[in-house]
């Protein structure tokens, strides 16, 4: 369907000739489609396409510092500052998480690719050689070297599927742009080569 031109009467005294504004095309829709079957290779292959940074969620436990990888973070507001993580059902570190609430999400640096294997490992000392500190605004443990984090306190936990979702209020951020972030794409930790 073509778009229909509409004529615009120009203000009075005006000398210059009549605006013209196209109205808005409309665009049939495309025809419903199945949804193909997919097993979960495939689905965690596609999701694999989306490329991310790496972060460790660290938080208190009753026998010391408590921490684990987590690809799934994001910014959800900025007033009030929001953000959200989630974590499987099945993993260690829920009950910390769950039973202190306030957490620290670090943002993994190019450095630090050790740092997010050995805080996906489970059944190690997750904290041997790593150096860190209690953050300022919530006394949550805070790895030292990365991009930035953000800390916060624990609002709220949703259901979602084989994981749990957490809704958190910022109470802190830093950041240090001279670090460059590690990047996970496709199975693999990238670094950023250059900016467009």
């Amino acid at each position: 369907m073509s778009a229909e031109l509409i004529e615009v009467d120009a203000p009075s005294g005006a000398g210059s000739a009549p605006a013209v504004n196209p109205a808005p095309a409309v665009v049939d829709s495309a025809p419903a489609v199945a949804p193909s079957a997919f097993d979960q290779r495939v689905y965690r292959d596609a999701m694999g396409g989306f490329a991310s940074g790496v972060t460790v969620i660290t938080t208190s436990g009753p026998d010391g510092p408590v921490g684990f990888t987590c690809q799934s973070f994001y910014s959800v507001s900025v007033d009030p500052p929001l953000i959200s993580f989630s974590i499987a059902r099945t993993a260690k570190s829920l009950a910390a998480v769950r039973e202190h609430r306030n957490i620290v999400v670090n943002f993994l640096s190019a450095e630090q690719q050790h740092l997010s294997g050995q805080f996906a490992r489970s059944g190690t000392d997750k904290w041997q050689g790593v150096e860190w500190f209690p953050s300022e605004a919530n006394g949550a443990p805070t790895l030292a070297g990365g991009t930035g984090w953000v800390a916060g306190e624990i609002e709220q936990e949703i259901e979602a599927g084989d994981h749990l979702i957490f809704l958190v209020r910022v109470a802190g951020v830093s950041t240090d742009p001279s670090r460059a972030p590690l990047l996970f794409y496709r199975g693999a930790y990238r670094e950023l080569e250059y900016m467009i």
